[in-house]
């Protein structure tokens, strides 16, 4: 089985190679970390896990990278004997994991599932455990752990309909990788149901809730003032804004075209577009500026930037990090991939802030969230681009929906937040009596 694994893995990757390494280019900063891909790590890196005790906790991208941050700091104090490392597959993910993780956590690339890839960074790396965020199912990375003992988790784990149909197609090769998890933490029951029809055991399931509530509510100091930002830009202080968030392609001339009809009822609005892959800022210039819409790029503002009030229509953002801080200036939000796209973004940071939403009716990646936002009075789903408009125009027009709609979502993230401890609990009851677990000392005093 093995064997047959690494023969179509190695096929499919050198026919892939050109694919990614163009993606790789096109996102910029492709070289840095490019030998950690292959499992080769600098001699800082061997010299900062010399003899210590090692968590390896793997974020895909800058969403489960948000995630991490907020597990490593319950993980920390209640596991004071570990070194942690967390890795990441994307250059965006790295740069999260950079910009929010304290310097003494090493932040390394993911190696990529060749057999002597995952070898090699797992020689070097020599953890006492590895907790992967959602379902990140790597066979020669799973094979090679268990092989060497070492305790698997999975946390966050969500399983859609078409996931599971494909796992359960494949059940050959992933019901023993599933049943290697010494705990999976998922988000619901119909999660657990299916990992553990899937080849978890039953003792290894458990239902936590989406750590994404929790990292949502992650205070830092922000990385912008959009305020001042704003200003600069010209929009007036009592504008309203509508932000697109994480869009993808078809998107953005959708809520352009909304925009423009809008601006006849509303002509101070401003549109503020966030695509979800930086990488199609001069895409999407492009449709805008064939559209008349006068915008700017937000990597072409300076300190010395300034606009007069009225010259500009959209801001189009082709930064990565920074959605989260444009959304706590929006007056009405829409949440991508959900209209044009197929999947859905994660709608739970806008909620925790507060504000009114509206997303289409593709959120498969979140459907156990979008219906409980949309239940709960606390989001507005819409099926095209003419109830998008319907909707966002009653927001703009109704400052008691907005705020009403505002705090039901606010509610909604209130009511699921706890997933982080729970989670952190099942990784630390499975680890009691593992060398790696050693209970921190208790204060005596007083």
């Amino acid at each position: 089985m093995r064997r047959f694994y690494n023969i179509l893995f190695s096929f499919f990757f050198i026919l892939s190679t050109p694919y990614y390494f163009l993606k790789m280019w096109k996102r910029g900063q492709w070289r840095e970390g490019m030998g950690q891909r292959f499992g080769y790590y600098s001699s800082r890196v061997k010299q900062a896990l010399t003899n210590r005790h090692v968590l390896w906790i793997h974020a895909v991208s800058v969403g489960e990278a948000n995630i991490c941050t907020q597990l490593i700091r319950v993980l920390e104090p209640r596991m004071p004997n570990i070194k942690i490392v967390v890795s990441t597959t994307t250059s965006t993910g790295m740069g999260e994991l950079k910009r929010r993780l304290p310097r003494h956590i090493e932040a390394i690339y993911y190696p990529i599932d060749h057999a002597r890839c995952v070898a090699r960074a797992i020689r070097v790396i020599n953890p006492d455990a590895v907790v992967l965020v959602e379902a990140e199912i790597w066979p020669n990375f799973l094979w090679k752990a268990k092989d060497k003992g070492i305790p698997l988790f999975l946390v966050n784990a969500r399983m859609s309909k078409r996931s599971y149909s494909g796992y359960r197609r494949f059940g050959f090769l992933f019901k023993a990788l599933f049943g290697s998890f010494a705990g999976v933490g998922v988000q619901n029951q119909a999660d657990a149901d299916r990992m553990r029809e899937l080849g978890c055991s039953s003792e290894a399931v458990r239902v936590v809730g989406n750590l994404k509530f929790d990292a949502a509510r992650l205070y830092e100091r922000p990385l912008v003032n959009v305020s001042d930002l704003l200003k600069q830009l010209g929009v007036k202080p009592d504008a309203p804004i509508l932000v697109g968030g994480s869009t993808h392609s078809g998107e953005e001339k959708i809520l352009a075209d909304v925009f423009r009809r809008l601006r006849v009822s509303f002509p101070d609005l401003f549109l503020i577009l966030v695509p979800r892959h930086f990488e199609r800022g001069k895409e999407v210039g492009t449709e805008l500026s064939g559209r008349g819409i006068r915008f700017v790029y937000r990597t072409e503002i300076g300190a010395a930037s300034r606009f007069a009030p009225g010259e500009l229509d959209c801001l189009l953002v082709n930064t990565t990090g920074e959605l989260k801080y444009f959304y706590e200036s929006a007056t009405a939000i829409f949440v991508g991939k959900s209209l044009a796209g197929t999947g859905g973004q994660n709608p739970i940071e806008p909620g925790a802030l507060g504000k009114a939403m509206i997303f289409g009716p593709n959120m498969q990646n979140f459907e156990a969230i979008a219906k409980a936002f949309v239940a709960q009075n606390g989001a507005i789903q819409v099926k095209d681009s003419t109830e998008l408009e319907t909707a966002v125009r009653g927001l703009l027009a109704d400052p008691a929906l907005r705020n009403e709609t505002g705090r039901n979502a606010l509610k909604v993230v209130s009511e699921n937040e706890g997933s982080i401890d729970r989670t952190a609990e099942m990784i630390i009851s499975r680890l009691k009596g593992e060398e790696i677990y050693v209970a921190p000392k208790k204060n005596n005093s007083g």
